[in-house]
């Protein structure tokens, strides 16, 4: 018997209001949702000074209408920007957002690990110490005001950004050393067209090396498109191999949260019941 909890990230369902979203997340058997800001401020045209107690409050009592949990809400700014004006105002988006959540109930805020650039791209120098020092000593910050608010703040380590290995990964858990800082794991993204071959190796690392931190998994599969890792929804392709770390998941972390990724409206009850049955 499955013990995966598995969810959606609601802006991959169909276009409609947020409340009606939440329904059919509910209909298409999910348990619970990723909830990304960019989303919330889309839906109630707003910026963080519209991020209240009082639409925490609308959110929670619509959800709880469906017995829907927000399993993780998302803030995907860059965090290691060098530009101090724009990092400043990165933070604070970062501590609004933080807030929100725990007036949400939300118990993690996720977010990627970023590029020491203003464009949020992949460059050579995302591989360098001094980039990982940069993504530290700003998480950090963050880290700090999670604390205050009773929110983990976990990390989602991805091939393109600093933070790209398990071994990177472990670095920051330890330089932080915060039990509010944890990791959501997304087998995905740290796939590249060079390592996709000997994924069973690198997750085994990223299990062995942080497994007692992951508090989220996210779920996809991927194809190779020219030299790219294209993301599509879980069991789309199989290229994936999802037995072991499911294993893993039952074995030592039952109930964990998994939300799918890069369905469409089409596919989703299909990834879901891949991932169960699987």
């Amino acid at each position: 018997m499955s013990t995966l909890q598995v969810g959606i990230r609601l802006h991959d369902l169909a276009q409609v209001p947020m409340e009606k979203r939440f329904e059919i997340a509910k209909e298409q058997g999910f348990s619970c949702i990723h909830l990304a800001s960019k989303i919330v401020y889309k839906e109630y045209g707003i910026t963080r000074e519209g991020l209240t107690p009082g639409l925490a409050a609308h959110l929670k009592a619509e959800l709880a209408k469906q017995h829907l949990d927000v399993a993780v809400y998302g803030c995907y700014l860059n965090l290691a920007n060098p530009d101090p004006a724009q990092l400043e105002e990165i933070l604070k988006e970062y501590q609004a957002n933080i807030r929100f959540a725990s007036y949400l109930g939300a118990p993690i805020v996720g977010t990627e690990t970023g590029a020491p650039n203003t464009a949020y791209k992949y460059c050579l120098e995302c591989r360098t110490e001094k980039a990982l020092a940069a993504f530290i000593r700003n998480v950090r910050c963050a880290v700090g005001y999670a604390e205050q608010f009773g929110v983990t703040l976990a990390i989602e380590p991805v091939w393109k950004h600093i933070v790209s290995t398990p071994e990177r990964t472990r670095a920051v858990l330890d330089a932080v050393n915060s039990p509010n800082l944890q990791i959501i794991f997304d087998p995905v993204n740290m796939l590249s067209v060079e390592n996709h071959c000997s994924q069973a190796e690198l997750f085994n690392r990223m299990l062995t090396l942080n497994g007692d931190d992951i508090a989220l998994l996210h779920a996809k599969d991927y194809y190779i498109e020219g030299d790219e890792v294209k993301p599509t929804a879980p069991g789309e392709t199989g290229n994936l191999d999802y037995a072991p770390i499911l294993a893993w998941q039952k074995e030592k972390k039952p109930y964990l949260q998994a939300t799918i990724e890069n369905s469409t409206p089409e596919n989703a009850v299909r990834a879901r019941e891949y991932l169960e049955k699987h």
